[in-house]
């Protein structure tokens, strides 16, 4: 499998593979071809092909393979929301005068129910985060563990499509659609959610009642602190932008422990909370931060109101 086309510019395309051998095909030649070449290459995917593909590398390029940058996605793009800011721009972002080659894989079997629709708002918000890039972004889709939606969703997240045979442009491509399309109303939190209307009156006692709901939902002190700090980003962001007033929520959601923010406020730009901040440009960072903390971020929001909903693991 060629890779000719993604020598140069913007390159995001979909991989689907078929077991170990297949994910070797068609990524092993595209991280090797950059190691060789002299370019930064990352490669983000599920520690276990993580494994699979720095040993076949090491078999393959020897010691040039410690220019690699492995990371396991199970971790570091644990929330879809950080995988941007937290994992390709801030690779890409070290090299900006070079030909970066990054993999990542977001989807995988075992995603679930919940974090699905944030996955693919990623994949299609990628497209609009390095347009213009001289970046290729393999993503490879394991066509034998994941659904019919996640590999229709993939043909519409990515401009050009691979598999073992073939490579070829994506008919379905539209990734606005699937921004959109997956911006659907939450399910209802549940009766028993504790709630707290707020204003700046009571920022504070805000803070103090993320840390109850934290030990509540049996979350550690650490990561109690982590959701204080991103509840409190939240509701300034809602006092500031979103009306001056809303409505903070919290409850267990199985063994996570779930918090909300709804206002009459609305998110017009589909990349806030994924860019890096700017150190010379003061705001930015509320949401950003809030993507950084959380396990996982969903949002809803129109012209009507936000709501962001965030989720701490046990």
């Amino acid at each position: 499998m060629g890779h000719a086309r993604g020598a140069v510019g913007f390159w995001h395309p979909a991989l689907f593979y078929r077991g170990d051998a297949q994910f070797l095909d068609g990524c092993l030649p595209f991280v090797r071809d950059g190691v060789l070449a002299g370019d930064p290459v990352a490669v983000a995917v599920p520690a276990a092909r993580l494994a699979l593909l720095e040993k076949a590398l090491r078999a393959d390029v020897g010691p040039d393979a410690d220019h690699v940058r492995f990371l396991d996605m199970g971790r570091a793009g644990r929330n879809p929301a950080w995988i941007i800011p937290g994992v390709l721009r801030d690779f890409a972002d070290r090299h900006p005068h070079e030909r970066v080659r990054i993999i990542g894989e977001p989807i995988w079997q075992g995603r679930s129910e919940l974090e699905y629709p944030a996955c693919a708002q990623h994949e299609a918000l990628i497209n609009m985060a390095f347009t213009g890039r001289n970046v290729a972004i393999l993503c490879p889709y394991d066509a034998d563990d994941l659904d019919d939606r996640a590999l229709a969703d993939a043909a519409r997240t990515h401009p050009v499509l691979l598999d073992r045979d073939a490579e070829w442009d994506s008919d379905e491509y539209a990734p606005e659609a699937v921004v959109d399309g997956y911006n659907r109303p939450l399910p209802p939190a549940p009766a028993d959610a504790a709630t707290l209307p707020f204003d700046w009156d009571v920022f504070e006692r805000c803070r103090a009642f993320a840390l109850e709901r934290s030990a509540a939902a049996g979350l550690s002190d650490e990561r109690g602190r982590d959701a204080e700090l991103a509840v409190s980003e939240l509701v300034a962001n809602s006092i500031v932008h979103g009306g001056g007033t809303g409505v903070l929520a919290a409850w267990r959601e199985g063994d996570l422990a779930a918090f909300e923010v709804r206002d009459s406020g609305h998110i017009a730009d589909p990349l806030a909370g994924r860019r890096p901040a700017d150190p010379l440009t003061p705001g930015g960072r509320g949401i950003l931060l809030v993507n950084r903390m959380a396990d996982l971020v969903r949002v809803h929001t129109t012209a009507a109101g936000t709501t962001v909903r965030i989720f701490f693991a046990r």
